[in-house]
C-alpha cells in the first residue's frame, strides 16, 4: 500500500511538472506572437527578425512561398496603420507549439492599400539554445 501511494504521488509529481512547463512553452510562444504584432504596429522589423528561424518558410494565402530574408524585405516596405490580433490559442506538443489566430490590419505595401482580415497558423520550435523560433507560418484571407 505505502509502495502504492508513493508510486501515485510521483506520477502526480511528475503530471504537475509537464502540465507546468508546457504553460511555460504556452505562454512563451503567445509572448512571442504579441512580440510579432508589436513589430508589426510599430513598422519595426527588426523586432521579427529574431522570432524567425533561418530556415523559416511563409505560405501566404496566395499561394506564395517565401523564406526569412523575403518575409523581413516584405515587412520593410509594409506600414500599417492598424494592426491586432483576435482569437490568439497556442498548443504545445513538446519542443513544438502551434499558435493560430486572426490577423487584422490597414497599411500599404510599396505604396498600396492594405487591408487584410486573415486567419493564421505559426509554428514554433523550441531550439537548443532553449528560444522559440518561428520555422512556418501560413495565412489564408477570410472572405468578406
Amino acid at each position: 500500500m505505502k509502495k502504492t501511494l508513493i508510486c501515485l504521488l510521483g506520477m502526480l509529481a511528475l503530471a504537475t511538472a509537464a502540465w507546468s512547463q508546457t504553460e511555460t512553452a504556452e505562454k512563451a510562444v503567445a509572448a512571442q506572437e504579441q512580440q510579432w504584432l508589436q513589430a508589426q504596429k510599430t513598422n519595426n522589423p527588426d523586432l521579427l527578425a529574431p522570432l524567425l528561424a533561418d530556415k523559416f518558410v511563409n505560405t501566404s494565402g496566395e499561394g506564395k512561398v517565401t523564406g526569412k530574408s523575403e518575409t523581413l524585405a516584405t515587412s520593410k516596405k509594409t506600414k500599417w496603420d492598424s494592426a491586432e490580433y483576435d482569437d490568439l490559442k497556442v498548443t504545445v506538443f513538446g519542443d513544438t507549439a502551434i499558435a493560430t489566430g486572426v490577423f487584422r490590419g490597414k497599411g500599404t505595401e510599396s505604396g498600396k492599400p492594405l487591408d487584410d482580415h486573415e486567419r493564421w497558423t505559426d509554428t514554433w520550435v523550441k531550439m537548443p539554445n532553449g528560444q522559440w523560433q518561428c520555422v512556418a507560418s501560413q495565412g489564408t484571407p477570410i472572405k468578406k
